[in-house]
């Protein structure tokens, strides 16, 4: 049953920004992005807030760890604009995205448990192929060859790149960290380490910090939609529903 907050006490902005510990123009950014309903306005033409906007502002500020900023605002925005639908759309595209990224780390695990040194003989998938295998422009390989993340060698009569079965290990492993968030710098030396090692050792500390971080993202999720929830309950009532709880 939904409570009725429009007609509560008034907030000033600094009450909704000194309760949150944002500043007045970010309430005023978040008002004019969607994100919090329109405000009333003061006889005098200043702003006023009631409950129902610090409840936004608490179920905007609970989904965005778990959602990011960006899906944040939609889901906020399509809250307000009464399409709750384009927001439970938002909400279960982040669970499937984060069940996907869940399925990367376990296929990263899986390759890593599997993986063997690979002899290091010529090789011959050039960058074309090999971009089109991972999904990712011939660009990105250049990019992580710039990075030191893969080192393929030139063909001495036609200077193409070409990729030797430890270098497509290297990308597709690489391909898959950065799909878990991880930064070129921070890929570089690892795949260093598992060049020169022949193992994988150094992976297992990334591959936890990775583990807990997808965890927390899923408990950040249950955060927000029970804080997106209390906001649903407590928009205003339909005209034509007198019930007030």
């Amino acid at each position: 049953m939904r409570r009725n907050l429009q007609d509560g006490g008034r907030l000033r902005p600094v009450d909704l920004a000194r309760g949150h510990g944002l500043s007045t123009q970010a309430i005023r950014n978040y008002e004019a992005a969607g994100i919090l309903p329109g405000a009333e306005r003061s006889p005098h033409g200043y702003r006023t807030y009631t409950p129902r906007h610090a409840q936004a502002l608490r179920a905007f500020l609970a989904l965005v760890p778990g959602h990011g900023h960006q899906t944040a605002t939609s889901i906020m925005q399509a809250i307000n604009r009464d399409a709750t639908e384009d927001a439970l759309r938002l909400i279960d595209e982040s669970h499937a995205q984060l069940l996907d990224d869940r399925r990367t780390l376990q296929a990263v695990e899986a390759a890593l448990r599997d993986l063997e040194p690979v002899p290091q003989e010529r090789g011959d998938t050039f960058v074309g192929a090999l971009a089109r295998r991972l999904g990712i422009r011939p660009a990105t390989l250049r990019k992580w060859e710039r990075a030191g993340v893969v080192q393929p060698r030139r063909d001495p009569q036609t200077g193409y790149r070409v990729y030797s079965a430890a270098d497509v290990r290297d990308a597709r492993l690489a391909h898959q960290l950065r799909r878990g968030g991880y930064l070129l710098e921070q890929i570089a030396p690892l795949i260093a380490q598992v060049r020169s090692a022949g193992g994988v050792a150094p992976l297992e500390a990334m591959l936890r910090d990775w583990r807990a971080r997808l965890s927390a993202r899923s408990r950040a999720m249950l955060t927000g939609a029970a804080a997106l929830d209390a906001y649903l309950d407590c928009r205003p009532a339909p005209p034509a529903d007198e019930d007030d709880c």
